[in-house]
């Protein structure tokens, strides 16, 4: 089914906005994207290279100058008349993504920034839908199952970003009484199920390059434990659900959480990890609490790579129900896959990638 619209896209060139235009522009979309002025350079060369790969008219694309963090999001007069009144659908994805951020620029970014956004939406003559792109990890300090339909919670934050997309998403739920909304929540997005291919090296990529530094010695002790799920979305999995989501109409007023249905333990992660670098598990495990200990040392972070805001991740008891996900997606065919199955992927991209 060819998607027809006019899309309006935030954060491009980042790599989940510029994969997500890619596969709507193979689905015969046009696009008109709000470039902050430090990325115009950047976001011409990738839509060279989407048009040339895809072979779509460039005239689909169309690049607009803008600041969301600025009133009508910085666009000129004669860009916010057009976007106005050509726009069918937003897809809002610009975000400060910073486990270390200022509270300030989160703020400035993530709030006021979306709602920006959302006062941009409200005035789109011909809106039919706007998806905003969250994060599993509103629930911040929240322990146990997390429902996608529970938002409020005064349980707490590890850090601003979660804070503040806690807050942003808090505006766009009140929304969707007089708007045509869809709300993401995507868990830890890692690289693509069948290439590897990522844009930055966070999350699973810390034990990854952990237990790349001395395969046959490190991968013997099991850092991790069997309380907690780390949950993984390959990108491609991720930007698959979104596309289907924009098609069906069944998801206006929804929140996904765009999940692993079954995601694995730190432990089963670190011997899968293991397995694939050395061809064997682990033969010991260490109790959770010494590590979570050692890895908050001061030193730690120069020995592990895993800086001290991370660290929370990998010894969080939470996880993320998707069931209302899975309802919508199945009739697309989509399942998020198994960790097992691209973690060879994921690895040998950063053998062959080891700084990005």
């Amino acid at each position: 089914m060819a998607f027809n619209e006019t899309v309006f896209v935030t954060g491009f060139p980042g790599f989940i906005a510029g994969r997500l235009v890619r596969r709507l522009a193979a689905e015969g979309a046009r696009f008109i994207l709000l470039v902050h002025p430090l990325f115009l350079a950047t976001a011409a060369e990738e839509l060279a290279q989407i048009a040339g790969e895809s072979r779509v008219d460039p005239d689909n694309f169309r690049v607009v100058e803008g600041d969301i963090t600025k009133p009508e999001l910085g666009l000129s007069t004669s860009d916010l008349e057009r976007a106005r009144k050509e726009t069918t659908t937003i897809f809002h994805l610009a975000a400060i993504y910073d486990l270390a951020v200022d509270c300030d620029v989160a703020s400035h970014v993530n709030v006021e920034g979306t709602l920006n956004v959302s006062l941009f939406a409200k005035s789109i003559e011909n809106l039919r839908r706007y998806h905003y792109i969250s994060t599993c990890y509103v629930a911040g300090k929240r322990e146990g199952l997390i429902m996608e339909s529970e938002l409020h919670h005064d349980a707490g934050f590890r850090n601003h970003y979660e804070e503040t997309k806690y807050a942003a998403e808090l505006e766009v739920e009140a929304l969707k009484s007089e708007l045509p909304v869809t709300i993401h929540r995507p868990a830890v997005v890692c690289g693509d199920s069948r290439t590897g291919e990522t844009a930055k090296y966070d999350g699973i990529y810390y034990l990854i390059h952990y237990l790349r530094r001395w395969p046959t010695a490190l991968t013997l002790l099991n850092i991790g434990n069997h309380r907690v799920r780390l949950n993984l979305v390959p990108i491609d999995f991720v930007i698959e659900a979104m596309v289907a989501l924009a098609k069906d109409e069944r998801a206006i007023g929804a929140t996904v959480q765009i999940a692993d249905p079954a995601p694995l333990t730190t432990k089963q992660l670190f011997d899968e990890i293991s397995k694939t670098l050395s061809g064997r598990r682990s033969a010991f495990t260490i109790p959770a609490r010494i590590v979570e200990r050692s890895l908050m040392l001061p030193f730690s972070p120069a020995l592990t790579g895993l800086p001290h805001c991370a660290v929370p991740y990998f010894f969080l008891e939470q996880t993320h129900d998707s069931t209302q996900a899975r309802k919508l997606l199945e009739p697309h065919g989509i399942r998020c896959p198994r960790f097992p199955d691209y973690v060879g992927a994921l690895i040998n991209f950063v053998a062959e990638h080891p700084k990005l």
